[in-house]
């Protein structure tokens, strides 16, 4: 087991293979330790077909398991047979935990992949999972990355989930569009900000060289007592200097 997580990382397959092979004829795949080890290898080595087989071999699938298996089919980009085996899980009422909610999503992300982050949604609510602050991040970023900001929108409003994290996540991402509108929304509706999100706002209306809002705001900072950071200073002064507007900056 130790000998198989060291090999995990490493460039030593063949060595991995050797033991593999011995785990399988010893019959000690049997045991849940070893067996979640060579998972691990299998996984760890880009193997396609070995981790499923590891898996349906294990005598005692417990949550790691589910989600090896799971990343195995993100990493190699299996989609359809990764949707299948979440639905199994469904089937035999295992609750997915975070981690394996986090790396699917993740995958989206990746992949771009307007059509499956939709499915992935879709069947996390219908799951019932009540995802956490980072997963929720990693949805409004991955509805983006798919060019779909709308979704990311929708997500936002709806999911219970929303530390400052999470509300800075989906100003970002309406600036990072240029969509002044759609990011001030959630900064107007914010229940507490920080200085990421004034710097954001700053940083939006600059970028679109609206420098008299910018500066207002940068001002309205000061008098909420929010004590502007370096990033602050620098993108105020920078955007002011560039587009001659050193009078409204000092």
């Amino acid at each position: 087991m130790y000998l198989l997580k060291a090999l995990v990382s490493g460039k030593n397959v063949n060595e991995g293979e050797e033991v593999h092979t011995s785990v399988v004829r010893t019959g000690f795949v049997s045991s849940k330790f070893v067996s979640g080890a060579l998972l691990g290898f299998s996984v760890g080595n880009g193997f396609t077909c070995k981790p499923r087989w590891v898996f349906n071999e294990m005598p005692q699938l417990g949550l790691v398991s589910w989600t090896l298996m799971i990343r195995a089919y993100v990493c190699l980009t299996l989609l359809g047979e990764e949707l299948e085996l979440l639905r199994t899980m469904r089937g035999v009422s295992v609750m997915l935990g975070m981690v394996a909610v986090a790396t699917v999503v993740s995958a989206c992300d990746l992949l771009g992949d307007l059509g499956f982050a939709k499915t992935m949604h879709c069947f996390i609510e219908k799951s019932e999972i009540e995802v956490d602050a980072i997963v929720s991040c990693i949805l409004i970023n991955t509805y983006e990355e798919c060019g779909s900001l709308d979704d990311a929108y929708r997500f936002f409003w709806k999911t219970a989930m929303k530390n400052v994290v999470v509300w800075n996540t989906m100003i970002h991402q309406s600036l990072e569009h240029n969509n002044l509108e759609l990011g001030k929304q959630p900064f107007d509706w914010m229940p507490k900000r920080d200085v990421a999100s004034w710097n954001s706002m700053i940083q939006g209306f600059t970028n679109v060289g609206q420098y008299e809002e910018a500066l207002a705001l940068f001002h309205d900072m000061e008098i909420l007592v929010f004590r502007p950071n370096t990033l602050t200073l620098s993108s105020t002064l920078s955007n002011c200097a560039s587009h001659g507007a050193l009078e409204a900056g000092a």
